[in-house]
């Protein structure tokens, strides 16, 4: 077996294959944690947006998986695999795009706000998601002004996302102040939780902008060795993922908080269904009301009669406008 020195390699990339293990385990682990939390909190609120986010991790594992692979090879085997690299460099940049698509995704409010994106929403993301992935291969392929392409990508998408969290926050602001005025606590925590975690997304992205300046600005100036440089980015990578992954994690939220229209309105702020009234099961047969229609028994299992029971009829589920909350 010959030496590193045999096939050029710098000893300076010696620790790679180490850190790149380390760096595995540690998304692995992380990976597993977040599918296995997901399936086990699912029937707790709309998860579409947990199976979403799971897809993030995953790819980052199989990307560290080939960069270890590539560089052991190297070391330890003198063959430096063509087809290993270029795995590497695919799955990179898959990386990094499902990260700003989940990014946009969380800022429009998927699975908070509403239970499914306009059709806006999704070309918008879906045009975002595919420009931002061809400019990244022709910046990472060299390409003669991509790396203005894809700054004017980033520019163009964090200002899209800071708008859209500023929208949400505004929303979510005057529902609180509807709720608070009209006296009618049921969906305080509800809202108050949505506005916390919006608040929370809005600080961890203003911190990945800064983090993205920093890798794209000459960072060969900052440390000599690559390893060194490549510890610091992925483990604020992973510091990053882990305070998001942990906001917007699957679990057992405050009560109504998976009450909310199927679509955002675009014209009006609105709140969600908070009204709810009781009357007997007799009474109930003969109502007919198109904004007072779902019935729920308050003693599902009680042995009396249904004419004892007394029933909930919730106001039907579609938004209260702000300006007439009567």
């Amino acid at each position: 077996m010959g030496s590193s020195e045999s096939i050029g390699l710098d000893d300076s990339y010696r620790p790679l294959p180490s850190v790149y293990l380390v760096l595995l385990s540690i998304w692995l682990i992380s990976a597993c944690s977040w599918t296995f939390n997901t399936y086990k909190n699912r029937h707790f609120q709309t998860n579409n947006l947990q199976w979403t986010l799971a897809s993030v991790p995953l790819i980052k594992a199989l990307q560290l998986t080939l960069s270890f692979l590539f560089w052991y090879s190297c070391f330890y085997r003198q063959i430096c695999s063509l087809w290993m690299s270029f795995g590497v460099y695919v799955t990179g940049v898959l990386f990094q795009t499902a990260s700003f698509v989940s990014f946009i995704l969380i800022s429009h409010g998927y699975c908070i706000m509403c239970e499914r994106l306009s059709v806006t929403e999704r070309r918008t993301t879906a045009a975002i998601g595919s420009i931002f992935y061809l400019t990244l291969v022709g910046y990472r392929a060299s390409v003669p002004y991509f790396s203005v392409l894809l700054l004017l990508n980033y520019f163009i998408s964090f200002c899209l996302i800071f708008h859209q969290i500023s929208q949400n926050l505004q929303v979510l602001r005057e529902q609180l102040t509807f709720i608070e005025d009209e006296d009618v606590q049921m969906m305080h925590d509800a809202v108050l939780t949505k506005y916390t975690m919006f608040k929370k997304f809005q600080g961890a992205m203003q911190i990945v902008a800064m983090a993205e300046a920093v890798i794209y600005i000459n960072v060969d100036n900052f440390a000599d060795n690559y390893w060194l440089r490549l510890l610091i980015r992925e483990w604020a990578q992973f510091c990053i993922f882990v305070y998001i992954g942990w906001t917007f994690r699957s679990q057992d939220l405050a009560p109504w908080f998976s009450m909310m229209p199927t679509v955002k309105s675009e014209r009006e702020v609105t709140v969600p269904p908070i009204y709810s009234i009781e009357m007997d099961a007799a009474t109930f047969k003969g109502f007919n009301c198109r904004q007072w229609q779902i019935g729920v028994s308050t003693s599902p299992f009680c042995k009396n009669s249904s004419s004892d029971s007394i029933v909930v009829v919730i106001q039907h589920p579609r938004p209260c406008r702000l300006t007439s909350p009567s």
